[in-house]
């Protein structure tokens, strides 16, 4: 039986990833052709939008801890102040409750929905606004089971956690639609049922909640963890949560999808394009948590860049990659089609391939500059001003049917 484990790293990504940009770059694809000769162009315009954004050049790791700070307001570093936790470690445990949480409500909004904030009446849409409508669904205690400690998710609320306990928090009206909010939910509740069912993993020091997985990272780490092993730590203990799609021996694959062209007979898994975006997207916004701990986080470029629409948004706006069929951009495509997983693969790859153009534009290196700040600076900045640029709603050059669980 093939092993489906394989699958289930960033260097399985990585190796899917320039197989189809080596595909790519050879003509071999049905959906795409490639110009690499473009990505210099890209570089600039990166470098461009990152010194604006950080002009000195300290630029933060992407994470969804950039988007709880929406609008300049420290929400997090409030919250700290506000609550004093006794030890770095329940601090540790509450972050990751909340960056678990809203990273799983965090897939796109649908272009038509904005949450408007209590207490400040600022209005946030997209990515923003679902980062601060989860991060306030978290402080009102919504999740926890204990009122004199709004800062927990405990297992059991989120089993029961309903469509309609989310419309209420997200203001979702016939006005304010939100997309994917079965999608949503569901992950929710099946994190609640993960948590519960690994009792060794996520109650090590508290009754079950996914903020347990600090502890757990901890015990293992020996004050040092490398990133690809928070990410296999995800895909191991997370992996039931989302939809069926793949599965290999009844381990669930996750983001991971079929690809035909490639299929060969002898080879079980050749048919196989992992990304885990939301798996690593997750693990990016880990990474703060665990170093105010105390942890050591290494091997951060061994992570990949994220297969979403901004980024790859980017390589078809600025003419990298380019629609054997242009009437293809009108269409609406599921995220399971081969012009979609062709699509997320190239961003992968051509990610990796941007980024020392970039670094090497701005003048640093990789330890200043790992690619999680280059997609921060960046990249998925840039991908959103240029489909601002070229479309008045700022919506990415594909469409894409969304179910709340992959982008």
């Amino acid at each position: 039986m093939a092993d489906a484990s394989t699958l289930l790293s960033s260097s399985a990504v990585r190796s899917a990833a320039h197989r189809m940009l080596e595909d790519g770059l050879a003509g071999k694809l049905d959906h795409w052709t490639v110009d690499p000769d473009q990505l210099p162009k890209v570089a600039r315009f990166v470098v461009q939008v990152t010194r604006e954004n950080y002009p000195t050049l300290k630029v933060p790791f992407h994470s969804r801890w950039r988007h709880f700070e929406a609008g300049g307001i420290g929400r997090w570093e409030d919250a700290i102040r506000r609550r004093k936790w006794a030890a770095a470690a329940d601090q540790a445990r509450a972050a990751f409750d909340l960056a678990i949480v809203s990273v799983l409500l965090d897939a796109g909004s649908g272009g038509r929905w904005s949450f408007t904030e209590p207490g400040t009446a600022r209005s946030f849409a997209s990515s923003e606004g679902l980062g601060v409508a989860s991060f306030h669904l978290v402080a009102r205690g919504a999740l926890s089971n204990d009122l004199s400690d709004p800062w927990r998710v405990d297992a059991e609320r989120l089993v029961r956690f309903t469509e309609s306990d989310l419309e209420e928090a997200f203001q979702v009206s016939g006005t304010n639609p939100l997309a994917g909010i079965e999608g949503r939910v569901t992950l929710l509740n099946r994190l609640g049922e993960a948590c519960l069912a690994r009792p060794s993993i996520f109650a090590l020091k508290d009754t079950a909640r996914p903020g347990g997985l600090a502890d757990s990272l901890a015990c293992v780490s020996n004050g040092k963890i490398a990133a690809p092993d928070i990410l296999r730590a995800l895909l191991d203990n997370l992996g039931t949560i989302w939809p069926s799609r793949l599965t290999i021996g009844g381990a669930p694959l996750g983001d991971t999808w079929l690809y035909e062209r490639w299929k060969r007979p002898v080879e079980p898994l050749s048919d196989l394009v992992p990304f885990h975006k939301l798996s690593q997207w997750l693990t990016y916004s880990l990474i703060e948590p665990l170093s105010a701990r105390g942890l050591d986080v290494t091997q951060l470029d061994e992570l990949t860049g994220l297969a979403e629409y901004r980024n790859g948004g980017l390589f078809i706006d600025m003419d990298v990659l380019r629609l054997r069929e242009a009437a293809q951009a009108e269409r609406l495509h599921d995220v399971a089609s081969p012009l979609i997983v062709e699509w997320r693969a190239l961003t992968i790859a051509l990610l990796d391939r941007l980024v020392p153009l970039v670094r090497q534009e701005l003048g640093v290196g990789p330890e200043q500059f790992p690619i999680t700040s280059m997609l921060e600076g960046g990249s998925w900045a840039a991908g959103r001003r240029i489909a601002r640029e070229l479309r008045q709603d700022g919506s990415p050059p594909l469409k894409i049917a969304t179910d709340g669980t992959t982008f």
